[in-house]
This record gives C-alpha cells, sequence and structure tokens, in this order.
C-alpha cells in the first residue's frame, strides 16, 4: 500500500514560470493532479477542499455498478477502485431505495443501470463514439437538447446541477450543511472530482469552487453526507476522503454505495492496481 499522502505535501504548489500564479495542483503522476483548497470559514471538519483533476487523454473514464453483470453488490469507492485498477475514483450519482438504480440517466457501452431521464439538469458525457469529440464534458439540459448532445457519447450519467455551462451557480441557498461530492470540467476540457468533508451549504461550496484558481467551468453534486466519497493513488501516495453522516450518527468509514465513476489509466492491465510510479 502507498503511504498515506499528508495535507501538507498535498498542498505544496506546482512550479510555475516566473511571474504567473502558482498551481494549487501537486502532480502525483503524469495527468494525474491533486489540490486541497481552503473552504469557507468553519468550526467542523478539516475545512478543505478536495480536487483530483484528470486528463482524459491519459485516462479513461469508467462507470461502475454493482447491477452490471459479475458485480452483485455495493462496495466502498476505495474497493471499487481497487478492483477496476483505477487511479482514481469517486460517486457516480445519487441512487434509488433499491440500493441499486440511479435517480436518473445512467449508462456505459457495457451495463445500463437506468435507461430513462430524470428531472436533474446535468449530464456527465464521457466515451465518445465519435472522432473529434471531447473526451469529457457536462451537458447542461438548460442550455442545449440532451438527445442531440448526448448521442455522440457511450457514457452518460445524470445528477444534479451546481454550476450552469454560463460558468453560473446554480444551488438555490440554504441553510441545510452537509459533506459533499461533485464532479466538474474545467476550461482545458479535464476531469475534476470534488471533495468536501466539512458540513458547507452547498451554495457557499459552489462559490468557493468559482472562485479558487481551478478554472471550473461546470460541475454537478454527486452525493453527500456519509456516503459522499473520493480516493486518488498515484506517484507514492494514497489519499482516501469519506464524508460525515449529516444525522449526527457514528457510521463506519468506507459505506458501500452501488455507482462508481472511476478513471483508469489508458494501457493499463484490466482489473490490475496501478504501479507506483518512481
Amino acid at each position: 500500500m502507498f503511504p498515506a499522502l499528508t495535507i501538507a505535501a498535498a498542498l505544496l504548489a506546482a512550479p510555475a514560470p516566473a511571474g504567473a500564479p502558482a498551481s494549487p495542483f501537486a502532480v502525483l503522476e503524469h495527468g494525474l493532479e491533486l489540490a486541497l483548497l481552503p473552504g469557507p470559514p468553519i468550526d467542523e471538519g478539516d475545512g478543505l477542499i478536495a480536487v483530483v483533476r484528470v486528463d482524459p487523454a491519459l485516462f479513461s473514464i469508467e462507470l461502475l455498478n454493482a447491477s452490471a453483470p459479475g458485480e452483485g453488490r455495493p462496495r466502498s469507492v476505495r474497493d471499487w477502485a481497487f478492483r477496476a485498477g483505477a487511479s482514481a475514483a469517486i460517486n457516480a450519482s445519487l441512487y434509488q431505495a433499491d440500493w441499486s438504480t440511479a435517480t436518473g440517466l445512467m449508462r456505459s457501452r457495457r451495463h445500463v443501470n437506468h435507461a430513462r431521464v430524470g428531472k436533474d439538469r446535468a449530464v456527465l458525457a464521457f466515451d465518445p463514439l465519435e472522432p473529434g469529440k471531447p473526451a469529457v464534458r457536462i451537458i447542461d439540459r438548460d442550455a442545449e437538447d440532451l438527445e442531440t448532445a448526448a448521442r455522440p457519447y457511450a457514457g452518460l450519467v445524470q445528477s444534479i446541477r451546481m454550476v450552469s455551462a454560463q460558468r453560473q451557480g446554480v444551488w438555490a441557498p440554504s441553510e441545510r450543511r452537509f459533506s459533499s461530492a461533485a464532479v466538474g470540467v474545467d476550461g482545458a476540457g479535464r476531469l475534476l472530482f470534488i471533495h468536501a468533508r466539512s458540513p458547507w451549504p452547498v451554495h457557499e461550496l459552489v462559490a468557493a469552487l468559482l472562485a479558487a484558481p481551478i478554472d471550473l467551468r461546470q460541475a454537478m453534486y454527486v452525493e453527500g453526507g456519509a456516503e459522499a466519497q473520493l480516493y486518488v493513488r498515484g506517484g507514492g501516495t494514497e489519499l482516501s476522503r469519506v464524508g460525515a453522516s449529516d444525522l449526527g450518527l457514528t457510521l463506519p468509514a468506507n459505506l458501500p454505495v452501488p455507482n462508481v465513476l472511476a478513471v483508469v489509466r489508458r494501457g493499463a492491465p484490466p482489473g490490475k492496481p496501478p504501479a507506483p510510479s518512481p
């Protein structure tokens, strides 16, 4: 197992050219980076927002489902990552009371978890079927037709919109506070896995992300509370983050979840954990 990543190491800024602002991201491996950003003021938790940045030219995006043939049961995000040989993983979206079926559209070229389009306004599209299409994008249903925009993609995951196609926070203000997991894209078309364990109101988290130097363009919410999880490993480091219960309960870490998004380095042997980088 890789040694645990310390907060101090994760906050090391990447070298920047003279006069350019320092990047908040530390390079774990080529195409895989991590930032731990300060969030809004709070007295609970670590007050940090973890962001994993992934180059989709170097990593494939995989949808992992307990409902897929040969799976059969939910797992923690970390366990899903090891099963798939993934370098990073996060919750895919909210799910129904059967602990299996997503609340909205969820499919890949290998498996359909939920074929129907739900009410939520954001859809993550990945695994393009046509050349020249972006490797990953978020479709804003208020800005374009879903059927047309989704047609060139085999992978589709629907969830709650946080940041619109106009780069506006669209989460209604609320005093409710809980841990959050989210998926976003930046201006360079890179995939962002986002996790906040501290229980912020989601609209405050959105504002902090838009103000952070990560060039966030769109984002969608994928889980909250104790089930919100993020896992990343690479370059001799490992970080596993889990959410806190919003009900004041003591719950085991790494709760099982049925649906996960993971990134696997292209060319890696299937189902094998990635080897540590030198």
